[in-house]
């Protein structure tokens, strides 16, 4: 080792021992979201249940809504973040009592009451509506594998029953499967989980030693199975009581029906099997990515799109431009006079290219509050690809979100009052007003938009309606930490130097030519660029929005992401430039729309994607929470995308005329 070193200068020395402390620390710290929990032979394990969910509403319900058994001790919420609340995640104990490495079997967990003609009606809806339950183990969803036309299927929970014949049958009888690794001791000094029963553990204490039998969870599967149970072997028994009579469990065959002011009787089996899954492996059966080639595929797609409008890029600058600066510096002062009547395009805008845009002030709010948005996605998309917000950790990625865009409105401040110091020459006049629009435009929106869907979910008695307190917790992040940080930005832009115009404005406006084509279609119609980048990517998101998949490839996602940045910078630029071509000087709006549009192709491809890939959604209000989600989704994007678009227009026309000698 010493050797090797030698070989290297201080400042390499200094690296190389860097790199390797940081893999020693590396090695004794999991990723934040989840921790090994050391489990002891016939400890006790905690199941928990989750919301309710299925694709055909999207619209979440509480489990105990339904006439499930409960717990002895009564139905308690664990702890949940802000991102799990808005998502609609409600977790709860429940009955269902594991103890470490003890199998057992035909375990009777409770009896209902009769079915109410409610009760009845409700059970019956859900199993029409195809909901699943959701059941938890240490952090891990419970897993069922099916087999259907050939093809291998796993899918998270189970379904609550099935309707064969036109008689409804529910699944009462669960058969679950551990998978167990024996707990490996490392030098782990301390990790801070963010999952259910989170907490710090220490491998220095004295009941964690090698020689002990300890284990943890690397697997939770299920298969659920409909059996019918003699009412006369139950009189008896109480919870947890052994069933007298063996349970089989048959998948294929369902014999508990659903009718009206009859009891069901609910009983489960559990089984611990030791796996060779190790734990940072435990969560590869729910992440398989499968169409790794259609990735890859997306992203070479987004790659001949830029090559494409590089060229176009690179024809412009340094043919067209640069030949043009070149023939007009040759030329004396009365040459260019006289090459100024005969010349037409871009150079003729010259003194009209800097004019102040109509509503400034908007525009200096949209970008602002663009470039947040896009700083937010930046951010959480990095820390995501890096691991730190994996699914194992419910929520994190939604209140990570939150976080970024709260803290990033110094920047949004910033950014609005110096573009309008830039556009009204230096005047401060303004300024406190522009960065309170700021700090209100887009997140009212959103929460009109929440405000609206929430009500609709209120209405449906939906665990996914967000809480009172949880608006009010909103609120205060809002007002006391948004806002005021937005306001923050807003000062320190006031503070600092706007930027110079390279030439100056005439008093009095050109006329602009009559154009043979609107250029607002030709802002509309650029927005297919950059939606080419990422359709096939946004085919993948939508499908873990709203079929519940499990969306992991952020590592994909990140350099698709920055393919988009470079597209819609190209496209706004090149049609900014043939803008000013046609003597054109209005450019500033159409250079935000030329990027921005793409936003219109998204909330387009959201109602195909609702009308072929959503079919079976039931239900008005389902359609409607869609579609308020879709919108509010195009919004930010249209917001961030027009961002770039403007900023890459702005710098490259100031880039442009500041080449320009004009006396």
């Amino acid at each position: 080792m010493m050797g090797l070193l030698d070989q290297y200068d201080t400042t390499k020395r200094v690296q190389l021992l860097v790199f390797v402390a940081f893999l020693q620390c590396a090695a004794g710290f999991y990723l934040p979201g989840s921790f090994p929990h050391k489990y002891m032979v016939g400890d006790q394990l905690s199941v928990k249940v989750n919301s309710l969910t299925s694709i055909e509403t999207e619209i979440p319900y509480g489990y105990y809504s339904l006439p499930f058994c409960k717990p002895k001790e009564g139905v308690k919420d664990s702890a949940e973040n802000l991102g799990e609340l808005l998502m609609g995640d409600r977790i709860e104990n429940s009955p269902y009592r594991f103890k470490m490495r003890v199998n057992e079997t035909d375990v009777f967990l409770c009896q209902s009451g009769p079915l109410s003609a409610d009760e009845f009606k409700i059970l019956t809806e859900r199993i029409d509506e195809m909901y699943q339950v959701n059941i938890n183990l240490d952090n891990l969803p419970a897993i069922r594998y099916m087999t259907k036309d050939g093809y291998f299927l796993r899918w998270t929970g189970y379904p609550v029953g099935t309707r064969v014949q036109g008689d409804y049958y529910v699944f009462n009888h669960l058969k679950f499967t551990v998978l167990i690794h024996k707990y490996e001791k490392n030098n782990v000094a301390g990790v801070i989980g963010t999952g259910d029963g989170a907490e710090l553990i220490t491998t220095n204490d004295q009941n964690l030693t090698a020689d002990s039998p300890g284990y943890m969870v690397v697997g939770f599967e299920v298969v659920p199975c409909s059996v019918q149970h003699d009412s006369k072997l139950l009189k008896n028994l109480t919870t947890y009581s052994k069933y007298p009579s063996p349970i089989k469990c048959e998948p294929d065959k369902v014999s508990m029906p659903v009718k009206e002011a009859q009891p069901l009787t609910f009983s489960y089996e559990v089984s611990f099997v030791e796996s060779d899954i190790r734990w940072p492996s435990r969560w590869d059966a729910y992440l398989k990515m499968e169409g790794a080639r259609v990735h890859w595929f997306s992203i070479l797609n987004s790659l001949m799109v830029i090559a494409f409008l590089a060229g176009i890029v690179l024809v412009i600058f340094l043919r067209t431009i640069r030949r043009d600066l070149a023939r007009y510096e040759e030329l004396d002062k009365e040459a260019q006079a006289q090459l100024n009547e005969e010349l037409s395009g871009w150079k003729l805008v010259v003194g009209d290219v800097f004019r102040a845009p109509d509503n400034a002030e908007f525009l200096c709010v949209a970008v602002a509050d663009g470039c947040r948005i896009l700083g937010m996605a930046v951010v959480t998309i990095f820390f995501a690809a890096m691991g730190f917000m994996s699914p194992a950790s419910r929520g994190a990625l939604l209140t990570g979100m939150l976080l970024f865009y709260m803290f990033l409105g110094i920047v949004a401040g910033y950014v609005a009052v110096w573009l309008l110091k830039t556009f009204k020459s230096g005047e401060l006049s303004g300024w406190f007003s522009v960065s309170w629009r700021v700090a209100c435009f887009f997140p009212g929106i959103a929460f009109l938009i929440l405000t609206i869907l929430n009500f609709l979910l209120w209405g449906s008695h939906s665990t996914g309606a967000i809480p009172i307190s949880t608006f009010a917790v909103l609120l205060l992040l809002w007002f006391c930490i948004s806002v005021p940080l937005t306001l923050a930005g807003g000062f320190i832009g006031t503070k600092s130097p706007r930027l110079e115009y390279p030439v100056r404005t005439n008093q009095i406006a050109r006329e602009i030519p009559t154009q043979r084509f609107p250029s607002w279609l030709l802002a509309f119609g650029a927005g297919t660029l950059p939606f080419g980048t990422l359709f096939i990517e946004l085919f993948f998101i939508m499908s873990s929005i709203w079929l519940g998949r499990v969306y992991y490839v952020f590592g994909f996602l990140l350099i698709v992401f920055f393919l988009l940045v470079v597209v819609c910078a190209e496209v706004s630029l090149v049609l900014t430039y043939m803008n000013l071509c046609v003597e054109d000087w209005r450019w500033w709006w159409k250079s935000f729309f030329a990027s921005g549009s793409v936003a219109v192709y998204i909330f387009l491809y959201s109602i195909n994607y609702l009308v072929f890939d959503l079919k079976n959604l039931s239900g008005p209000v389902s359609a409607i929470l869609y579609l308020g989600y879709s919108l509010l989704m195009a919004i930010a994007v249209m917001l961030a995308t027009g961002a770039i678009g403007f900023l890459s227009s702005f710098l490259f026309v100031h880039r442009l005329f500041s080449s320009v000698k004009i006396d």
